[in-house]
């Protein structure tokens, strides 16, 4: 008998930190797998109404600091907690106070609630252009040298015959 194999291999989604929403009659626990958080680093999102998702729909809006709409779209179950609603592997691209809008269907009806002031700090490391600039180097050495070891093995031109 063989054991689960590799379907089972993934890592578990660890919840860090939580806050709290009220959605109309619903309470829903956000759960993050980082925190701080962070502008462009990757962590998992956990959306868990009590009573679970089976019995209910929902709509989340993901609105920048600058108010924009950044990202509207049904919640759907997490990939590696499917009892759950969440985000797998989602960066936030930009430091400030973001808001998730909340909007669930139910047997209790249609509530719609937000989490404000939800503070994602500068991204770590060094500015991006920098990051690509230095990750670069190694490919332009690559052309360098095979720009070098091209001229160097072709064949000499041979005058032709007038």
């Amino acid at each position: 008998m063989t054991g689960a194999g590799t379907a089972a291999a993934y890592e578990p989604v660890n919840i860090v930190h939580t806050e709290h929403v009220q959605a109309g009659p619903y309470s829903l626990t956000v759960g993050f797998s980082q925190w701080p958080l962070r502008a462009m680093q990757s962590l998992d999102f956990t959306f868990i109404p009590d009573g679970g998702i089976a019995d209910k729909s929902g709509t989340l809006t993901e609105i920048q600091p600058n108010g924009k709409v950044r990202r509207e779209g049904p919640l759907s179950r997490h990939p590696r907690k499917r009892e759950d609603w969440g985000l797998d592997v989602r960066s936030l691209d930009q430091q400030g106070d973001w808001t998730f809008r909340f909007t669930i269907d139910g047997p209790q009806g249609r509530g719609q609630g937000d989490l404000t002031s939800l503070p994602v700090l500068k991204q770590p490391g060094p500015p991006l252009g920098i990051s690509w600039a230095v990750s670069s180097i190694p490919l332009l050495g690559l052309i360098v040298f095979l720009s070098y070891a091209w001229r160097r093995t072709r064949p000499a031109a041979v005058p032709h015959p007038a």
